[in-house]
């Protein structure tokens, strides 16, 4: 006999080959959020070739940040319809494509088509399916493989920083665009180690050959109807009945999503621009391209360790209960970075910078899918993170081009690294205060709930309504009579039932 949780789905295995998935996710993630910081080595040499200014240059990582953030309501439907391994791995070849045809490109409107519209797409067919299938595999251990994907990041970018200033030496600007682009198709390959993890085989799948036919004789006439009946609803449901099928739409009525979403909608106006901006100030105030582009694998490198560890710490017993706060901590400490950096007057002072920017970038990174998986559970998180998304990219798309502003205006780089910091010591400090709010009203709600569960008079148990149901009722006199009668036949029914 099959065993008895034949067509179940199985728990979440923490191990095994999860750990391979996290690899694949640790290369795509990499790629995703490392691609356009690493970028920002090419800006002043393609600001002097088409003659734009700051703003102009920087709205190409900001298109390109801005898709693969608002981009993710698509990505979580296709992964819900189709999987991670299939999604990511179309995301590859699209960000092939992008880079490469950016390499032909003739002009600054045609490299936000190439560059930030086709690769920023493709980053974020890879982006969502690798956290999401990252929850399917782990549950125990989720932050730590989390942090260890989201370490991807720093990685690559301590690659691409080096790597994009000598590709650029000897290639030019258009030559290290169609390396990239093949570069990026490895994304393909870290999609294919997505195994899907699904429903076990059905009890319905057994040895004998003629057993089968049997049961498919007998079950034929039956599933029929059924099918035919769900086709028929499929066909009944508006538009907007069937995207709420992979977007969940009610999490704007929870009410730890939005202090999320609030939060970080804030958080990422600021949160971008100074990478984008770190290697072209380097240049600015006199640094060599090398070590304006080692500035950001200093970054990279503490981003590295930062990240695992902050996994690491977040999975504690005295942390992970309240990992909101903590993540709070990190996005101000992140912006009290950036208050200091105009302090910072020659390259020792930004080598510190880079460091402590790297420390509190990872510790961002490293919890910002974590926190939200642990507001709205595993279940809700596919359509959490394409509803987040989507938010978050008005702001992504706003922050580098407004920095790019300031620094036309004023002719400095400090007003863009204050305005970055104020930004987001202002987002951790809400974060801090809703959050508190938002366990206080946890509580207080657990404790109500509680104490209703313990009161006898506020619930009746199933025996209790058995009993009253099967006593008689106390009927007196001829006048209740045609009641009486009534009762009876009621009961009656009820057992012929």
């Amino acid at each position: 006999p099959p065993p008895a949780d034949a067509g179940q789905a199985p728990g979440p295995p923490d191990g095994g080959w999860g750990w391979v998935v996290v690899f694949g996710a640790f290369v795509s993630i990499g790629f995703a959020y490392a691609f356009p910081k690493g970028l920002a080595i090419f800006y002043k040499e393609i600001q002097d070739f088409f003659g734009t200014s700051y703003s102009e240059i920087a709205w190409i990582s900001s298109i390109m940040l801005a898709t693969t953030y608002g981009a993710g309501p698509i990505s979580s439907i296709l992964v819900n319809r189709y999987g991670s391994r299939p999604v990511v791995m179309f995301g590859g070849l699209l960000c092939g494509i992008g880079m490469v045809s950016a390499s032909f490109c003739t002009s600054i409107l045609q490299l936000y088509i190439c560059v930030g519209f086709i690769t920023g797409f493709g980053l974020a067919l890879n982006l969502q399916p690798s956290v999401i299938i990252i929850g399917k595999y782990f549950l125990k251990r989720r932050p730590i493989a989390n942090g260890l994907a989201m370490a991807g990041s720093p990685v690559m970018l301590c690659t691409l920083a080096p790597l994009n200033q000598f590709l650029f030496d000897n290639f030019g600007w258009r030559g290290s665009f169609l390396i990239l682009g093949a570069i990026l198709l490895h994304c393909c390959v870290a999609g294919a180690l997505f195994r899907p993890i699904g429903p076990a085989i059905v009890a319905g799948k057994t040895q004998a050959t003629g057993r089968k036919d049997v049961l498919k004789e007998v079950t034929g006439n039956a599933t029929n109807a059924p099918t035919e009946n769900k086709m028929e609803e499929e066909e009944g449901k508006d538009c907007c009945e069937k995207i709420n099928q992979y977007l969940d739409f009610s999490l704007f009525k929870h009410r730890g999503f939005l202090i999320y979403l609030i939060g970080n909608v804030l958080m990422f106006l600021g949160f971008f621009a100074p990478i984008v901006f770190l290697a072209p100030y380097a240049k600015h105030i006199g640094i060599d391209e090398y070590s304006a582009a080692f500035l950001l694998s200093i970054l990279a490198i503490v981003d590295m360790i930062a990240r695992p560890t902050t996994g690491i710490i977040a999975n504690s017993k005295w942390v992970r209960p309240r990992i909101q706060y903590f993540f709070s901590f990190s996005i101000a400490f992140n912006g009290a970075c950036h208050l200091l950096c105009p302090l910072a007057s020659g390259y020792k002072w930004l080598v510190v910078y880079s460091a402590f920017f790297g420390l509190a970038f990872g510790m961002v990174c490293a919890m910002l899918f974590e926190t939200l998986m642990d507001l709205v559970g595993a279940s809700r998180f596919t359509s959490a993170v394409g509803l987040v998304t989507i938010a978050e990219c008005c702001t992504i798309l706003l922050g580098p081009p407004i920095g790019g502003t300031l620094i036309d205006t004023f002719g400095d780089y400090k007003y863009m690294f204050i305005k970055c910091g104020a930004v987001m010591v202002l987002a951790g400090i809400f974060l801090f205060i809703m959050n508190y709010y938002n366990y206080r009203i946890l509580a207080k709600e657990e404790k109500e709930r509680k104490a209703k569960e313990e009161d006898p008079q506020s619930v009746r148990t199933e025996s209790e309504d058995r009993n009253n149901w099967n006593k008689e009722p106390a009927l007196d006199g001829p006048e209740l009579e045609p009641l009486r009668e009534e009762g009876e036949g009621l009961k009656k029914e009820m057992k012929g039932t």
